[in-house]
């Protein structure tokens, strides 16, 4: 790598404080950034209710502005510590990180920007980080190749529902009509769906003997269909799960850790890495 493209010794060891989990410092940052963003989302709580509002306003003003001039600097300091600062821009925690900061300073120009301070809810999904679970990314990975694997099974299972919840629908406004509240077949199908995944909100009811026996049976298939796409991705799991096994036996198991590129910022690489997955830069200057 050239020489000009090495971050400087300051920089560099921003990065590590800011954008690593792995070190004391790194640990440390990020358990202060989560605390401050719960006490953030906090603070937005109290000011949406209106007497705690009214009584402590200028004290809840206060510390929103202390908590946004921490924000303003974390992501000033997140973009001059990276070698390019577009691929933090851009990105998913770019973009939060960015929409959490900026509300308070437009609010003097926009009337109402304020609600946009709910999006640093987003920002507690930095604990994974925080809370070291990058331990589990392999677990994670695990459930996204078993919902992958039965993507296609669940697909078809939930076109029979939707058709069998169609018929169903169509059947029960014949029986029940617009007395008992069918007033339509979408109607309908929607007080199907309703009573299938056994969530039944009561705003529509069967008052026939005929109706009530057709829900009946649309409430048992509920319980039973439940059960059928968490027994695919449980069965996926379980084979994903020991192929995860086999490959740690054998010695095959790589572990992920929470390293971070200086370039692009991509995480999830393997111990044994030197060079950055996605875009090839060398992780360790």
């Amino acid at each position: 790598m050239k020489e000009e493209e090495k971050l400087s010794p300051w920089k560099h060891k921003i990065h590590e404080i800011i954008y690593e989990a792995d070190t004391p410092m790194g640990k440390l940052f990020d358990i202060i950034l989560f605390i401050i963003i719960i006490f953030s989302v906090i603070l937005i709580m109290l000011e949406s209710v209106k007497a705690i509002d009214a009584e402590y306003h200028d004290i809840l003003f206060v510390l929103e502005w202390v908590v946004t001039i921490f924000f303003t600097i974390e992501y000033i300091a997140r973009i001059i510590s990276i070698r390019k600062p577009s691929a933090y821009i851009f990105s998913f925690y770019g973009i939060i990180d960015f929409l959490s900061t900026i509300p308070l300073y437009i609010s003097y120009i926009f009337a109402g920007s304020q609600v946009l301070l709910a999006v640093r809810a987003f920002r507690l999904l930095r604990v994974f980080r925080i809370l070291k679970l990058a331990r589990f990314l392999g677990e994670a990975s695990q459930l996204k190749r078993a919902l992958k694997a039965s993507r296609a099974k669940i697909t078809v299972f939930l076109f029979a529902v939707l058709i069998a919840s169609v018929m169903m629908g169509t059947l029960m406004y014949l029986v029940e009509g617009d007395e008992a509240g069918f007033t339509s077949i979408p109607t309908s199908i929607y007080w199907t769906i309703v009573t299938l995944t056994t969530v039944g909100y009561g705003d529509i009811a069967p008052i026939t003997p005929q109706g009530q026996a057709i829900a009946t049976i649309i409430m048992l298939l509920g319980y039973g269909i439940i059960a059928v796409p968490t027994g695919m991705v449980t069965a996926e799991f379980s084979k994903q799960s020991k192929d995860t096994s086999d490959l740690k036996t054998s010695g095959s198991y790589v572990h992920i850790n929470t390293q971070c590129c200086p370039t692009c910022s991509k995480e999830g690489h393997r111990d044994d890495a030197t060079h950055c997955y996605n875009c090839g830069s060398i992780l360790n200057e």
